[in-house]
């Protein structure tokens, strides 16, 4: 609803203005609700002062009355008068003074005390208004309606000099809350501006920075902190983007580069049947190696997708048999053993992720690794333990955590089979189950949340 009316009453405002403009409708709505109380409460307190002092003059005149005396030669502001019951002005106290009654006010009077006000808050020149009072009285020469009144004259004065005190401090209180919230917000709202024009300056650059003072630690201070942090992240995206484009480059035009030689030179003149036999097994062999890398790239892309994991309860012992069991001929081939040593316990897991992240340790072991492959799983409070290694030197200390990154290699000459994307996709699933994958020695460790116990699952 206010964000309606903002863009309602002010369209095309800046925030600066929007936010004086709030402060300003705010300070003369409390200066008007407080306005208002007081000059009423002063209001109240005149009138009843005035009432009791027309209250004392009329039971002056009321008693002269009774005796049979002519009305008293009153004060300045002091009027009295009598009239007959059909409407005739008898007597009053001041020659220069109007009637203070009309006939029918006369007609209606009664022995209950009546008052009325004559004359307005702000009269015209040389007319006083008057309270009025008027009720019927009997003399000793019959009844009469008698009419005493006060001048407002100084109660409406002073009423006035305090609606205009309350108007010229309301005015000023206004101008001042206008001038201080201009300047309080333009001082909070500078380190914005400076940001954005910052953020113009750099054209599109994710390695410039926004001007943010580190001396303060307000909201901000952090807001620039946070843009920064993903600039910075922003940034590190695209180095990795390239390094992407540059590493899948490398890695294709080595295979296609070998199968456009081996295809030229199939055709520069007559082959055997055996020279054709050998280009055919090395274009089987470079095509397979493409499918190889494509299918890695569309598993690592879609073991980064934002789509939350298909969380099971898995027995992890089984399903890391049942991964084993599907390398026990290349195993025996290779002349190397695959040993399961898991916990009993049941975990909650992407079972189709988790096979492949085990899988593509298990390939690392057999082409980087030696002797035996042991995969482990053991809990530690809250998590899963998952570790794969083998006898070999395992990831090289100097590679550390950068193993895990796409075609991240031990050898630069890339003389290794392999994209380089299997870490890559290890550490991807990892993520995807709030994990982490990090080197151990001899091989790799999956650490994810375990989530369910084993007592809490048949």
């Amino acid at each position: 609803m206010r964000q309606r009316l903002w863009r309602r009453f002010f369209p095309n405002a800046p925030i600066r203005a929007r936010i004086v403009a709030a402060v300003v409708l705010a300070m003369s709505l409390v200066l008007l609700t407080t306005g208002a109380f007081v000059f009423w409460r002063v209001s109240y307190a005149l009138d009843r002062q005035l009432n009791q002092d027309l209250r004392a003059y009329t039971d002056l005149v009321v008693a002269g009355i009774h005796r049979g005396q002519r009305l008293p030669a009153d004060k300045p502001g002091e009027v009295s008068q009598t009239y007959s019951t059909d409407g005739q002005l008898l007597a009053k106290s001041d020659r220069g003074v109007r009637r203070l009654l009309t006939v029918d006010q006369v007609a209606s009077a009664t022995v209950t005390p009546r008052r009325l006000d004559l004359g307005r808050f702000v009269p015209p020149p040389g007319q006083t208004p008057y309270r009025v009072t008027y009720f019927t009285s009997r003399t000793p020469s019959g009844s009469v309606v008698v009419a005493t009144a006060l001048s407002r004259h100084k109660h409406d004065e002073a009423l006035r000099e305090l609606l205009l005190q309350l108007g010229l401090a309301a005015l000023a209180t206004i101008v001042a809350a206008g001038v201080v919230g201009w300047g309080a917000t333009r001082a909070a709202l500078d380190p914005v501006e400076r940001y954005r024009r910052a953020a113009a300056a750099a054209g599109g650059d994710p390695s410039r920075r926004l001007p943010v003072d580190t001396g303060h630690d307000d909201e901000l201070t952090r807001l620039g902190s946070t843009l920064n942090e993903l600039l910075a992240s922003i940034e590190e995206g695209h180095r990795r983007e390239r390094q992407f484009l540059a590493d899948a480059s490398h890695e294709l035009r080595s295979p296609l580069a070998l199968l456009a030689a081996e295809v030229e030179w199939a055709r520069h003149r007559h082959r055997t049947r055996d020279e054709l036999d050998t280009v055919l097994r090395s274009v089987e062999e470079q095509t397979r190696r493409l499918g190889a890398l494509a299918d890695a790239l569309l598993d690592l892309e879609e073991a980064s997708a934002h789509a939350p994991p298909q969380l099971e309860p898995v027995h992890v012992p089984t399903l890391l048999g049942a991964v084993a069991a599907r390398f026990t001929n290349e195993a025996n081939q290779s002349g190397r053993t695959l040993e399961v040593d898991a916990a009993e316990t049941t975990a909650l897991l992407d079972p189709t992720w988790t096979d492949v992240a085990v899988s593509n340790l298990i390939v690392n072991a057999f082409k980087h690794g030696a002797g035996t492959i042991q995969l482990r799983a053991a809990t530690s409070g809250d998590r899963l333990l998952l570790d794969v290694t083998d006898d070999g030197a395992g990831i090289p200390v100097e590679l550390g955590q950068r193993a895990f990154d796409r075609f991240a290699r031990a050898d630069p000459s890339r003389t290794i089979p392999g994209s380089g994307l299997g870490l890559a996709i290890v550490a991807a699933v990892a993520a995807r189950h709030a994990g982490a994958a990090e080197r151990i020695d001899g091989g790799v460790r999956l650490d994810l949340p375990l989530r369910v116990s084993a007592s809490t699952v048949d």
